[in-house]
């Protein structure tokens, strides 16, 4: 069995039996109204701190978890404003206002009373109208026909992704020479292999390696500011565990020690999931 297919946590005093890394990296303890603890989980650390991605959703999840959500998510805004230690923290999401199609949140991280991450969300009653999509997926060959990506063992949370590169595959996994381009495009599903959520679509918003790196060809100290993730998509968790998700992204411009870079996601059937928009700040 995979050593992470099931764990038991504990969050203060209270035991709770989960069956997936990315669950256990998530889950909040409530107490009281609008008010969650948790714990980060060295599975999904990074090279400072957990990876971004789990620390998004842990944030949603705090609103999903919460009894007074009301429909689905439409927007995650998260604020990185400071380091997560490794540990405990607390969570207050507070839905500021309700309105007959939107809801809308302000989640806080805290840990030992100093602010570690500010998020915004906005839920929605979707409800049918016309649509039309005006983005389209890149040409990517089948998932099956592409090798699974040799990644390093730190930082550890590359670990919980299957990852198949159709191009742009960066200092972790490539030759180490620079690019001309950012842009990375790649078929990733959570490894063990778990069915779509929002949460899980808000962390693999993150799943791209700083695009900096990418174009100089090494590591180099970088960490995302601010991500907003837009949800396009209805999502039906009793869907196949094992499908993936197709991921493109890139930046638009780099200077001064800040650069933006957006990301695109679709299914495997070329249903546009999810739009996000990060801002990072780096090093060289």
């Amino acid at each position: 069995m995979n050593p992470h297919a099931l764990r038991r946590r504990t969050i203060l005093g209270s035991t709770t039996t989960l069956e997936h890394p990315f669950d256990i990296a998530t889950a909040l303890t409530p107490e009281g109204q609008g008010r969650f603890v948790g714990h980060t989980a060295p599975e999904y650390s990074n090279m400072v701190g957990p990876f971004g991605g789990i620390t998004a959703a842990t944030m949603l999840r705090a609103v999903l978890d919460d009894p007074r959500c009301s429909g689905s998510p439409l927007s995650l805004t998260v604020n990185y404003a400071g380091p997560v230690a490794t540990g405990a923290f607390t969570i207050d999401a507070e839905p500021v206002r309700t309105n007959r199609t939107t809801q809308h949140w302000v989640v806080t991280m805290r840990q030992d009373d100093s602010v570690a991450t500010t998020a915004t969300v906005v839920c929605a009653l979707r409800r049918p109208t016309w649509s039309d999509t005006e983005i389209s997926p890149p040409d990517a060959p089948a998932p099956d026909a592409l090798e699974v990506a040799e990644l390093p063992q730190s930082p550890a949370w590359l670990r919980n992704y299957d990852m198949r590169f159709v191009a742009g595959r960066g200092p972790f996994v490539g030759d180490g020479a620079p690019s001309p381009t950012s842009t990375s495009t790649l078929w990733v599903r959570d490894a063990p292999a778990r069915a779509l959520d929002y949460p899980a679509i808000a962390a693999m918003s993150d799943v791209f390696f700083p695009r900096v790196m990418l174009r100089l060809g090494r590591m180099v100290p970088a960490g995302t500011v601010s991500l907003t993730v837009y949800f396009h998509a209805e999502i039906d968790p009793r869907a196949d565990p094992g499908r993936f998700v197709l991921a493109t992204a890139r930046a638009q411009h780099f200077g001064n020690g800040f650069f933006d870079q957006s990301a695109h996601l679709w299914t495997d059937q070329g249903a546009a999931l999810a739009t996000s928009h990060q801002l990072v700040y780096f090093k060289d």
